[in-house]
């Protein structure tokens, strides 16, 4: 039952996936699309794929010094292969990459795997944290502009639908996750289930305590800027690649980084056609370019960059797979 339930969830979003490519692609003129494609500058999107490695070393660096006040010896290279293995994990089980580099570091490093998912857990909360305050400054900065996108394809389509019900379902769901933990933690010691949810909990906290224990705690900071700063940088080496869109700049290289950044966190495999309908409606919208154009943009920033994960993950996983049979054989 339990493999159904799998296998049917991951035809749902592969199907919501194919959904979502066949509202981007639809009406784009084929023709315009080859020849666009054709006429890219590939020099800068190879430039935003190195770019690309470098935020995924600088992710490695700074998930490594978060893990550090577990107590145990965290490699740089343990840190960088279980980045890259999460990744190549997303385009097969979407969210799963997570739950994968996770595994590959506890496994490597001796560590419970509760534990590092704590400060996995506490890293992302900094990721999107960091995604609100970017987007916000962006729609500060250019509000005459993002304004228009905003009402219209956002507030519009919520009002209406936000209600007092939601703020009731919110306060339920955070009844029950407190009463939940006190079960648990009371319950603790009278039955092996309750003992194992309480050694994940524990393990949970550990991980996420980890970062106020981080010694390092202003590189992790400067680390974080320039991880945003990469991705300003791949979105904006993008742009410089396609002439049709030549007459954006920073800021609007800022603004996309934003919108693909949501697009990449729809539960889809390696956000295929989430990134292409979000990015090419902002491109339309915002700065009314040819939905063509706008998907030709898309489809080569997002394919450059899944490429990259790609043959980083693959990469990562023969390295780990040499290492393990290099300890089998000793």
């Amino acid at each position: 039952m339990k493999r159904l339930y799998s296998a049917l969830k991951y035809v749902l979003l592969l199907a919501l996936a194919g959904l979502l490519l066949w509202f981007s692609f639809r009406g784009v003129k084929w023709s315009e699309f080859l020849n666009g494609l054709k006429s890219a500058n590939y020099w800068w999107i190879l430039a935003s794929m190195a770019i690309s490695v470098v935020a995924f070393l600088i992710r490695a660096v700074r998930g490594r010094l978060i893990m550090l006040p577990l107590g145990q010896p965290i490699r740089l290279k343990d840190s960088w292969d279980g980045i890259n293995i999460g990744y190549l994990t997303n385009f097969a089980v979407p969210r799963a990459g997570e739950l994968a580099r996770c595994g590959v570091i506890a496994g490597r490093c001796k560590i419970p795997i509760e534990s590092v998912a704590g400060t996995v857990v506490l890293e992302r909360s900094i990721d999107l944290l960091s995604l609100i305050v970017v987007l916000v400054s962006v729609i500060l900065i250019s509000w005459e502009r993002f304004g228009t996108f905003i009402n219209e394809e956002i507030l519009s389509s919520l009002q209406g639908r936000l209600s007092a019900n939601l703020f009731i379902v919110a306060g339920a769901v955070m009844l029950a996750f407190v009463l939940f933990i006190y079960i648990v933690l009371k319950y603790r010691e009278r039955h092996p289930i309750f003992r194992k949810l309480n050694k994940i909990i524990k393990g949970l906290a550990e991980g996420l305590t980890s970062g106020f224990r981080m010694k390092q705690k202003w590189l992790f900071i400067w680390l974080t800027v320039m991880l945003w700063v990469c991705y300003w940088l791949m979105s904006l080496t993008t742009i410089y690649a396609f002439d049709q869109v030549s007459s954006l700049g920073m800021k609007d290289a800022l603004f996309l980084m934003v919108v693909g950044s949501l697009g990449w966190l729809v539960p889809v495999q390696g956000g295929i056609g989430a990134y292409h309908f979000v990015t090419t409606l902002a491109l339309t919208s915002v700065y009314g370019i040819s939905h063509t154009t706008g998907i030709i943009f898309a489809t080569i920033s997002h394919e450059s960059q899944a490429l990259t994960m790609l043959i980083c993950g693959f990469t990562s996983l023969l390295s780990l797979s040499f290492s393990k049979k290099r300890e089998v054989l000793q």
